[in-house]
């Protein structure tokens, strides 16, 4: 009941606040800095030791948005992160401005190939473009299936969306209802994540990023290097417990 109190809230929030946020949109879209995605390879093989293949899909935090090249983005960080035990078999497959059913379509353009390991990073279009969470937990597990049935991973790792009410670059009352939106995808999120027993995730904390003091991009709106470095981190943490479970078993 609490959890259709909530959704119900939040509809009726979005409709009385649908004036300010037309005016606040179109002021955030036009003095926001447009940060292009990095250069960088997107594809290739790195390090040595144990073979291991990693595939990165999602949007403009995916792709790495926020740095100059691919080396200080996420793809660089979990490279950094598994190369020194691992020859590291990588393609990142993300663009700027996508939603989960955008995701969905670029998935299904991919060659069936196979991954031990998919992360994903999916969601702040979807909060943006308003999307409820009920809606949108569907088209995540459409995703989800998708990949497992498309590159049969060992692992999917999907990154949390993002406390957008700590953006730098959202004024109120838009940040208040883009968080609202995110933390109610979140709480779906998880809870699909718990019944699948190749799932995990990553939760972007930003109030933890801003105690240790880190700024993010200069856009008020993408991670910037020291996120990434974080980020990746917490990615190859999980990727070395799952794989170091997986032996055991």
């Amino acid at each position: 009941m609490k959890m259709i109190d909530n959704a119900m809230f939040l509809k009726l929030a979005t409709l009385g606040l649908i004036p300010a946020l037309i005016i606040q949109g179109r002021r955030v879209k036009k003095n926001t800095l447009r940060l292009a995605e990095p250069e960088g390879e997107r594809e290739g093989t790195s390090g040595q030791g144990q073979a291991l293949s990693i595939l990165i899909l999602g949007d403009s935090a995916a792709a790495g948005v926020g740095v100059s090249h691919q080396e200080d983005a996420l793809l660089g960080a979990i490279l950094a992160g598994l190369t020194s035990e691992f020859q590291v078999s990588w393609k990142l497959h993300a663009k700027t401005g996508n939603t989960t059913g955008q995701v969905i379509q670029s998935v299904q353009q991919l060659d069936t190939e196979k991954f031990d390991v998919v992360v994903t990073s999916v969601g702040v279009n979807d909060v943006t473009k308003l999307i409820p969470a009920d809606i949108w937990i569907q088209k995540q597990a459409q995703l989800y299936q998708l990949i497992a049935a498309k590159f049969q991973p060992q692992l999917i790792l999907a990154a949390g969306v993002p406390p957008m009410q700590l953006f730098p670059a959202l004024p109120n009352p838009l940040a208040w209802l883009f968080g609202q939106y995110a933390k109610q995808m979140n709480r779906e999120l998880h809870k699909f994540i718990q019944k699948q027993p190749n799932m995990d995730w990553i939760e972007y904390d930003i109030a933890q990023y801003q105690q240790m003091k880190l700024e993010m991009a200069e856009d008020g709106f993408h991670p910037s290097k020291e996120i990434y470095q974080i980020w990746g981190k917490e990615v190859t943490l999980k990727i070395k417990q799952r794989l170091k479970m997986n032996k055991v078993n």
